[in-house]
């Protein structure tokens, strides 16, 4: 059984926002520490990859209609 791309746009958005809630946490003294950063990379990987699986179910579903 294949997982549709909505579902794991769905999936890696909500990893993102996990990701800059944990981010945000973690802030000590100031915003630019390692930890901050490298969640808020992960999180922003996270959230580009939402947006392209979204497009693609989009595309999928225009593409069926046709």
């Amino acid at each position: 059984m294949r997982t549709s791309p909505l579902f794991m746009a769905v999936l890696y958005f909500g990893m993102g926002v996990a990701f800059t809630f944990i981010a945000t946490q973690a802030v000590e003294e100031t915003v630019w520490n390692a930890t901050t950063i490298i969640l808020a990379v992960v999180a922003t990987f996270n959230i580009a990859v939402s947006i392209r699986l979204f497009n693609l179910h989009v595309r999928i579903k225009n593409s069926k209609k046709k």
